[in-house]
């Protein structure tokens, strides 16, 4: 079976599952019910593949190698690839994606009657199949147009639920950044084939290193803006926080779990696996930007009151500490220390990985809030521990796992990654190295601590105290296949963070196949902080993990089945002054993060907006006073919104030479041709 898994006829057949599951749900548009079931249980079946394939390749710890002949012969052979990386993106995406669609089994009920499902069952499994032909396209031609697929497919589903007009914005938005980023992509791959003379990724990874350094820079920072817009790092991330929350949730959970990924494995596929011996400069850009990414990423969710923009920009967040890690891979890679470069992107790697699983669970846990409560206003939130208990502890889990709280995998890798930066402040190569290195943990460290507070804020409002609104006080707990996909991922973040020694193990092979030779002796000298993770990898980490896993089914049984309820229960008042307690007395999202936004206000530059209601003919004693507390987006006011005033003014001057005179058409025609001309001659 293994076997047959890995051969081609497997490989493309992982695919034909999911073209079934697309053409199959959009024949069956006429019955909502048929063509969610449709799409989504080929979606489950597809991504049990992958994962099946995934696993296969890299316990192989082989590559293999697929080549397909197009049907129209003008295009280039169909030419893929199974690496080790691949594999553990294909793994990583497969599963992120079979507890996605097991989700959307009962999450996307609530579509039924006002839009196709069969729609967003066809665009939903090509998604997932574009994201698994991206990390195996082995040829630029290929995954230019397979990249292109993902952006398309992902824009219709974002643009899904167009009833509202800023969902239909955030998709024009993301899709024109989108395109930006695919020229710059273009251009960096056009590079290559200029100096390598081919654009197969195996003759450009044996000839990239002979290209003149100036022309290594400029694909150096054409691949990181390219592929940098699509993972979302700061300043290109403006699309992520609107496009993220417009989409139906488990479509959220992947874009954010595993679609801005991509971008990390082919930034990783051409600054690390294309040249093996980088300038100490691009480890340090690369830092710098996970190092700016992490903390604004946070300081804007600190802002948020909108759920899924929250944890949106959260994303931007974790992509820069996952930056972190390459960098500092980079800049080891530089130095001629192959053995702390390994350690640093397993460490990169690793938090990919659990970034996919905690987001993906928390973004499944706003889309169960949301569909209940009819508003994704934390504000509007309060007390749906009560009404929601399974979804309240699911989200807990979640939260501590992107708050870096052990058992859970978030403090792993992050812990992971300090160790790399502390390594690099311990290098003594030069003191601006030290000091990149040194910043860069500060900001890491920084990072954390804003992190643990936001979710503070976010779990607290949402779950705890009392109803602020009609909306949280009807709530119901989500459906059955709801439950099954935010319990599973709750698990596996606890599983990556018990057995972390394991997985770390794993990632370091992946990561040292890059860097040659890594001295084993060296590796394990360096990787010594990690005998506290082998160690959770033993027979105690197996009994530790079936201990905590059975405290959370016991609590789980019991929320779900009442099990506490028949113990005797006295209920009484709170004591409160003698003054009814009402919501309005209740700690909200605005008011625990006001003290921390104006800390960073040159940065957030925070703004109060105060409004008042009076009777008529009295103008001393309001009836009523509104406050609104609001942030400034400095990248939107400053940078987009300057260069697209500055775009519609040139479109409106390079309109003037249509002037409908065939005359000057012919006239720009023959110009055209004589610069042809004249290039050619030179």
């Amino acid at each position: 079976m293994t076997t047959f898994i890995l051969s081609q006829t497997g490989f493309v057949s992982l695919f034909a599952i999911f073209a079934t599951g697309a053409i199959g749900a959009l024949l069956l548009s006429r019955s909502d019910a048929a063509a969610n079931w449709w799409g989504n249980l080929f979606a489950i079946i597809g991504s049990l593949w992958g994962i099946a394939l995934g696993a296969a390749a890299l316990a192989g710890n082989q590559t293999l190698s697929y080549s397909t002949t197009p049907i129209l012969s003008p295009l280039p052979a169909l030419d893929f690839s199974i690496d080790n990386l691949s594999a553990l993106f294909i793994l990583l995406i497969s599963s992120i994606a079979l507890l996605a669609s097991v989700y959307a089994l009962e999450y996307v009920k609530h579509f039924y009657g006002r839009y196709s499902i069969g729609a967003l069952g066809f665009f939903y499994n090509l998604f997932i199949a574009s994201m698994l032909l991206v990390v195996t396209a082995s040829n630029a031609i290929v995954f230019l147009m397979v990249w292109e697929l993902m952006s398309l497919t992902s824009y219709f589903l974002v643009i899904y639920d167009r009833a509202e007009k800023k969902n239909t914005q955030a998709g024009l938005q993301y899709f024109a950044m989108m395109q930006l980023g695919t020229i710059f992509v273009a251009g960096a791959f056009i590079l290559l084939y200029h100096f390598t003379g081919s654009f197969d990724f195996d003759a450009m990874r044996a000839t990239a290193f002979q290209i003149p350094t100036l022309w290594q820079g400029v694909i150096f920072f054409a691949a990181l803006i390219g592929f940098g817009i699509k993972s979302g790092i700061v300043p290109l991330h403006i699309w992520l926080p609107d496009a993220h929350p417009a989409a139906p949730s488990h479509v959220s959970a992947l874009m954010s779990g595993v679609m801005i990924k991509t971008g990390i494995y082919m930034l990783i596929r051409v600054l690390v696996d294309f040249f093996p011996m980088p300038p100490l400069w691009w480890g340090v850009v690369v830092l710098a930007v996970g190092a700016i990414s992490s903390v604004l990423g946070v300081l804007y969710a600190l802002t948020e009151h909108n759920l899924k923009r929250l944890l949106a920009y959260h994303s931007i967040e974790n992509i820069g500490i996952i930056l972190l890690g390459l960098g500092s891979a980079l800049m080891f890679s530089s130095l001629s220390m192959p053995a702390l470069a390994a350690l640093a992107l397993a460490a990169s790697l690793f938090h990919t990985i659990n970034h996919a699983t905690f987001k993906s669970l928390l973004f499944l846990g706003a889309g169960s809030v949301i569909s209940k409560t009819h508003t994704d206003n934390i504000e509007e939130y309060g007390g749906l521990a009560h009404r929601m208990p399974q979804t309240a502890l699911f989200f807990l889990v979640g939260s501590m796992a992107i708050s870096a709280l052990p058992p859970f995998n978030g403090f792993f890798s992050e812990w992971l990654t300090f160790q790399s930066l502390f390594a690099g402040i311990n290098s003594g190569v030069s003191s601006l190295t030290v000091s990149a290195f040194l910043l860069a943990a500060g900001a890491l460290a920084l990072t954390g601590g804003l992190a643990l507070a936001c979710f503070v804020k976010a779990f607290g409002v949402t779950f705890l105290a009392r109803p602020r609104s009609p909306h949280a006080e009807h709530a119901k707990e989500s459906g059955f296949f709801m439950q099954v996909g935010m319990g599973t991922l709750a698990l596996s973040t606890l599983a990556l963070g018990i057995f972390s020694g394991k997985v770390a193990g794993i990632l370091q092979t992946i990561s040292a196949s890059f860097f040659a030779p890594v001295d084993a002796p060296a590796l394990v000298a360096h990787t010594a902080a990690l005998s506290v993770q082998h160690g959770f990898a033993s027979v105690s980490g197996v009994a530790l993990f079936a201990l905590i896993a059975i405290a959370l089914f016991i609590t789980f049984v019991a929320s779900t089945y009442g099990v506490y309820r028949r113990q005797r229960v006295v209920l009484g008042r709170t004591w409160d002054c003698g003054a009814p307690l009402t919501p309005r007395m209740e700690l909200t999202a605005t008011g625990f993060s006001r003290t921390i936004i104006m800390i960073f206000k040159r940065v957030l530059r925070p703004q109060l907006h105060v409004a008042a209601t009076y009777a008529e003919g009295n103008t001393y004693a309001p009836i009523s006073r509104t406050a609104e507390f609001s942030v400034t987006d400095i990248f939107r006011e400053y940078l987009y919104q300057p260069a697209a005033a500055l775009t519609l003014k040139v479109s409106e001057l390079i309109k003037q030479i249509q002037s409908g005179n065939i005359n000057a058409y012919f006239l720009y025609t023959f110009l055209a041709l004589i610069g042809i001309l004249c290039m050619t001659l030179i």
